[in-house]
């Protein structure tokens, strides 16, 4: 059904992705439009491009924040009528790849052939939407961390520095992470809280200081970890408070989704709201880059859909 609409491909590429530069791609097939855009205005204009001659596959050859770059850009460019979306997993951790299921060796011509299938699998994942109440330009992704997750993205940028890369790095940087929030003391940089005032659907949540406040919208993280529970689907959050308490029992238990009672009294909260709101101007991280913080708001963008084989 969609293979014989199939006419009109586009690819945004990231060269300067892990994969693509220890294996650089070649030209894409006749008829298939490629762009190298360097920056937020090239990439817009060039998603205005494609919007305005119509696009029915737009292939984001990059890693998760070549996807976020792209998506986030897609309300300001194609508007409603989206065209159907394809991720190579060319990038260093490629969370949202693993989610989709995509095979780690799919690239373009997997990609295009996918596309040329009478009954192409398709899946659907709706993206954050983190908006700033000063008005600037919206960011849309997959996983939103603020307090350790900050901390944990430096560390996964040293991970891969020195060869970590996909599940490994994720691996490393979550062991590392852990062991300092374990055995540090309670003003060990892993245990100190960030300034973080949440609210979820209005109502305001006790305290302003916190851990970690981690957001997602994907189903399925690395190695099986579960931090949010088990998988479904929608916005869901983990609140942790400052400075983590019992973390060496605590933590098995929320990295394999144990609906535990007794993590509520230990301040770990998992939620599924419809709207966060989060204050205190403490920076974010979003795919895998730290943006500045503010006043937020975490809400649920419209669903995006992916082909995936």
């Amino acid at each position: 059904m969609l293979a014989v609409a199939m006419t009109r491909v586009g690819v945004v590429r990231n060269p300067r992705s892990h994969g693509n530069r220890a294996h650089p791609p070649g030209l894409p097939p006749a008829g298939v439009r490629l762009v190298e855009p360097r920056g937020r205005d090239a990439l817009k204009g060039a998603l205005d491009d494609f919007a305005r001659d119509g696009l029915d596959l737009l292939v984001i050859d990059g890693g998760d924040g070549t996807v976020r770059d792209v998506i986030s850009l897609l309300p300001h460019t194609f508007g409603e009528t989206l065209p159907l979306l394809a991720v190579l997993p060319s990038g260093k951790t490629n969370v949202l790849a693993i989610d989709l299921g995509t095979p780690q060796d799919w690239g373009l011509e997997e990609a295009l052939a996918a596309a040329r299938r009478a009954d192409p699998r398709v899946k659907s994942r709706p993206p954050l939407r983190v908006s700033w109440a000063d008005g600037r330009p919206c960011l849309q992704g997959f996983f939103f961390g603020v307090g350790a997750v900050v901390k944990a993205t430096s560390l996964a940028q040293k991970a891969h520095k020195v060869g970590f890369f996909h599940n490994m790095a994720v691996g490393v940087t979550i062991l590392s992470a852990a062991a300092g929030a374990v055995f540090g003391g309670a003003r060990h940089e892993w245990r100190e809280g960030v300034p973080a005032k949440l609210a979820l659907d209005g109502e305001a949540q006790p305290g302003d200081e916190r851990f970690a406040v981690v957001a997602t919208a994907l189903k399925r993280l690395p190695f099986g970890l579960k931090p949010f529970g088990a998988p479904r689907e929608g916005l869901k959050i983990l609140d942790v408070d400052a400075p983590p308490r019992r973390l060496l029992k605590a933590l098995p238990l929320v990295l394999s989704g144990k609906a535990e009672p007794e993590l509520e009294d230990m301040g770990y909260r998992r939620r599924d709201p419809s709207l966060v709101s989060l204050g205190g101007g403490a920076p974010f991280v979003l795919d895998g880059e730290v943006f500045e913080g503010g006043d937020l708001t975490i809400g649920l963008g419209p669903s995006l859909r992916f082909l995936v084989g």
